[in-house]
């Protein structure tokens, strides 16, 4: 597998993603950008890509903050996100920038684009398939749910994906329900999956902050990321790990 930094621009913003690859085949694969949570591209996302590189995708660990930025503690990261919650536009425009660099690999099928956020991620996820219709599939991942203002789509095309903890404080029941509204109002294709005894930030082996509300749990990260993996298979209609990886072998 090959990993290295990528560089690339979203307007003036210089980013440092991360990719991962097998580009031992000439096979097209299917893209899934893996979008940070409010610390930034950090080495959690990056390894996710590595994992979907694993499973014979191209891995994306895209960067929202620019030049690679990480918060160091909380108020850092709440203040790197902030901007980007509040204005939801130059949120979109960044996201698609992220697209935009993924269509050019080499091995890369452009057709199939696939996003998938945690915590913050999940919300920038949800707006891809809110703001594009290049995305076949978004996976929110104990993602925030809240809907940009005065953004509605008539229909969204994605395949929806999301998965929850019962007991995140972060997003309480109620506006799960109103995305489930949301998404069948905009005539999506969506799942959402919840999981009892769970909160916020459950797949994060560092999440051990009871107070704040972000818990590791490694029985609902197992059983999410199966989903994740089953989800993937559907929507890009391949029947196994070998098969996603052409003819690498």
């Amino acid at each position: 597998m090959q990993t290295r930094q990528i560089t690339y621009t979203a307007g003036s913003l210089t980013c440092q993603g991360y990719y991962a690859c097998d580009e031992s085949s000439s096979h097209k694969k299917p893209i899934v950008l893996v979008i940070h949570d409010w610390t930034g591209c950090n080495e959690f996302a990056k390894q996710k890509a590595e994992k979907i590189a694993e499973n014979g995708f191209i891995g994306l660990a895209i960067d929202l903050y620019g030049e690679g930025k990480n918060g160091k503690d909380n108020a850092e990261k709440n203040a790197l996100m902030q901007p980007l919650v509040q204005d939801r536009d130059i949120l979109l425009a960044r996201l698609r920038a992220a697209v935009d660099v993924a269509k050019t690999f080499t091995h890369a099928d452009s057709k199939k684009i696939a996003a998938m956020g945690f915590c913050f991620g999940g919300l920038c996820a949800l707006d891809l398939a809110r703001g594009s219709d290049d995305i076949a599939a978004v996976i929110s991942v104990h993602g925030l749910l809240t809907a940009p203002p005065m953004r509605k789509r008539e229909k969204m095309t994605a395949k929806i994906l999301v998965l929850h903890g019962h007991d995140d404080p972060m997003v309480p029941p109620e506006e799960v329900f109103a995305l489930e509204k949301e998404l069948t109002t905009a005539k999506a294709d969506w799942q959402v999956h919840v999981f009892g005894q769970t909160m916020h930030a459950f797949t994060n082996p560092l999440a051990n902050d009871p107070a704040f509300g972000t818990v590791y749990s490694p029985v609902a990260s197992r059983r999410a990321m199966r989903m994740v993996d089953n989800f993937l298979t559907d929507v890009f209609e391949v029947s196994s790990i070998k098969d996603r990886a052409g003819d690498r072998n």
